[in-house]
């Protein structure tokens, strides 16, 4: 059996980098991301599809009823799954949050906020990983974080060391894992967050300018508009 992983559709947070880890923030799609369901129409084997899963945010629960045709009520809802809690910097711009991250590192919370950017993640494998035990095929429906972890250890290259920024996930285009396989990624995964926690660059000063690929966003986000003077992000 396979296991789909897809991050939902465009919201109008996404569309304009604000972060959103608060499941209570009524944040649905926009009209471009309902329209931008017809890929997962044609990628997903809606017919054969057993089990659902969402993460408890609207968006993720649309995205997926959408793709379904049928009430969220048959949707497994799990928590784990849940975009990660960025605290103080919730519906802000991504940068904001970014710029701290690159500071602080990977292993420390946000002020107001419940975990880091490790403990998010590895919360986010776990939910994958217990969704094996579900009849398959079954297609769950996260967010850029899970989604860009995922789609980085896909095409890593061997003793590549998991980054601190990962590339910005697309909208709506699955990750197909087959079951023998699954488990072994979540154990590579599960194994990097294990290691020791990249310090961040609070002891450089800020001064710094960090640039990532041309037009590319960090993941993490959930997905301002940026003027062409604001696109510095923290390296990847």
């Amino acid at each position: 059996m396979t296991t789909y992983i897809l991050r939902h559709g465009q919201t109008d947070y996404s569309k304009r980098y604000l972060v959103n880890g608060d499941p209570a923030q009524p944040i649905h799609l926009t009209k471009e991301g309902r329209q931008s369901l017809s890929l997962g129409w044609s990628t997903l084997p809606l017919h054969a599809v057993r089990t659902w899963l969402t993460s408890e945010f609207p968006r993720s629960q649309q995205t997926a009823s959408l793709l379904m045709g049928v009430p969220t009520e048959d949707l497994v809802i799990d928590p784990r799954l849940n975009e990660l809690d960025y605290g103080e910097f919730e519906g802000r711009p991504f940068l904001e949050y970014a710029v701290w991250l690159d500071g602080h590192g990977s292993g420390e919370r946000p002020t107001g906020g419940t975990e880091s950017q490790r403990d998010g993640i590895r919360r986010m494998l776990a939910g994958v990983l217990a969704a094996v035990e579900r009849p398959g095929p079954r297609v769950l429906v996260g967010h850029g974080l899970l989604a860009s972890v995922l789609l980085w250890h896909q095409s890593r290259s061997p003793k590549e060391v998991m980054p601190l920024f990962f590339p910005e996930a697309p909208y709506v285009e699955p990750i197909a894992v087959p079951d023998d396989k699954l488990p072994d990624w979540i154990t590579a995964l599960m194994s990097d967050l294990d290691k020791d926690v990249p310090e961040g660059r609070a002891d450089r000063g800020g001064a710094d300018i960090f640039r990532i690929g041309e037009g590319s966003a960090v993941a993490t986000v959930d997905s301002v508009s940026h003027s062409p003077d604001q696109k510095d992000l923290p390296d990847a």
